[in-house]
């Protein structure tokens, strides 16, 4: 596990999706960005931002067990949903709301643009891109924006991935005011007050005047106007729910899933706002956090051991006390706070590679076919996470399974895009693995597959590029 990392966007580097809770790796897909992205992956903050949204998709007609979520890591305000029930939030959305109204009102927004086929104009291809692709053209249309460019530099980011949409998530003050109204009710169908989406729109509403290149990219794709705000408002005079309570779950999540992000992301500022003093939940675990940053590893165990000792079954609590442990270099003692974390949420892939990770840096051979099944039964929940497969190949490598060791790094390969990579690895698994078996058709089905998509001009065409950029 690594610290997390957060910086400026800068050109031709790669796009790094870091990890809370894992560890920090680069993307194949990085040399199609101009850009510096992050996504961060985090089973709690996810689970949370999904609680929000669950009963607005739901009153909205769409299937909230289909949502996946998605935090981009940037300062900025911003959220947005692209290829099909994908929600993108930026971390700067999330520490500057300060209810969780205030969120779900975003969300609901989000969700009448999804209801109101607001996104069918964009391409094929966009709704075929990598989560990195369309971050990374979100982002490259807001720093040509705001580097008084949108035809020059957007368009070399956006051209890059064959993507000529500069409109995608533009969208016009009619389908803006089209989805506020549908917003708003979503909201009164699930009982929820609009009085969140109120407040979020009023506190971005004076940066309208501000130069565009000061504005947050939430203003540049959803102009917001008085007007907007004015409409919010006098619903909020005849809904039912205008006065309906926070959801006290939530605003305890949404205290937690702040201290969390800002413990990771600035742990001098997390000590600075969440003093000492301070011993309720939320700021006992920033300060946990920040310290584990800091390498101040005595003083956040002690505090983790304070939290634990209140709510000893909380998954979250467990992992991060195994994470932190972890990352000091103490891999078997980890080992029974992931389990336990494990065994209170056993459907939650993220955590299960986790422990997976902490068995494959125990270096023992023991751990290495206990890794092997934590790890197999992860993937099998969530086929599209990268960082499982790559930590398979080293199990099943080290446990001396070196067929399945080249099937794990295709299926990485593969999850890329990388397919001159993902043939490769595929017809080593082929050799190595007996034949007919499921693996063996599995890797022979990567191997056709991957063949045929590095034949795509558009593919070659991209990998030439970015080997003439190394």
């Amino acid at each position: 596990m690594s610290v997390l990392r957060f910086r400026s966007w800068s050109v031709v580097v790669a796009v790094f999706v870091a990890f809370i809770g894992l560890l920090t790796v680069p993307t194949a897909r990085a040399q199609q960005s101009g850009l510096r992205i992050s996504l961060i992956r985090d089973a709690e903050i996810e689970t949370i931002i999904r609680a929000y949204a669950a009963p607005v998709f739901a009153a909205a007609g769409l299937p909230a067990g289909s949502i996946r979520v998605h935090l981009v890591a940037d300062s900025s305000v911003n959220a947005f949903v692209a290829g099909g029930l994908n929600l993108f939030m930026n971390t700067g959305l999330l520490l500057r709301a300060e209810n969780p109204n205030q969120v779900i009102g975003v969300i609901a927004h989000e969700a009448g643009h999804l209801a109101g086929g607001h996104l069918a104009r964009t391409r094929e291809a966009m709704r075929n891109a990598t989560i990195e692709g369309i971050v990374a053209m979100v982002l490259g249309m807001a720093a040509a924006v705001a580097g008084g460019r949108p035809d020059g530099a957007g368009a070399a980011m956006l051209g890059g991935m064959q993507l000529a949409e500069r409109s995608f998530l533009a969208y016009s003050r009619e389908m803006e005011t089209s989805a506020d109204q549908a917003a708003l009710n979503f909201l009164d169908r699930a009982q929820i007050s609009a009085r969140g989406l109120q407040e979020f729109l009023t506190s971005l509403l004076d940066q309208e005047l501000l130069s565009v290149g000061r504005q947050d990219p939430y203003l540049r794709s959803h102009p917001i106007t008085r007007e907007r705000v004015d409409h919010v408002r006098n619903f909020l005079l005849t809904s039912r729910y205008a006065d309906a309570p926070v959801n006290p779950r939530f605003a305890e999540m949404h205290q937690r899933l702040r201290a969390k992000l800002l413990g990771f992301i600035d742990p001098d500022r997390a000590l600075q706002q969440y003093r000492e003093s301070d011993r309720s939940i939320p700021a006992r675990y920033a300060r946990a956090i920040a310290y584990s940053r800091k390498a101040q590893i005595d003083r956040a165990i002690a505090l983790m051991d304070g939290l634990l000792r209140e709510r000893p079954a909380d998954p979250y609590f467990l992992e991060l006390k195994a994470q932190i442990l972890l990352e000091a270099g103490r891999a078997a003692d980890s080992l029974p706070f992931y389990q336990r974390a494990v065994q209170a949420l056993p459907n939650e892939p993220l955590i299960r590679t986790a422990l997976g990770n902490a068995q494959v840096q125990t270096g023992r051979p023991d751990q290495m076919r206990a890794a092997i099944a934590t790890l197999e039964r992860s993937r099998q929940l969530d086929a599209t996470y990268g960082e499982t497969w790559r930590l398979l190949a080293v199990a099943y490598g080290r446990d001396g399974q070196i067929g399945m060791a080249s099937l794990a790094q295709a299926e990485l390969e593969a999850l890329n895009h990388e397919w001159v990579e993902a043939q490769q690895f595929a017809e080593r698994a082929i050799r190595d693995l007996p034949r007919g078996t499921a693996a063996a058709l599995r890797a022979e089905d990567l191997r056709v597959n991957a063949e045929r998509e590095a034949r795509d001009p558009n593919y070659r065409r991209a990998r030439r590029e970015r080997r003439d950029r190394r």
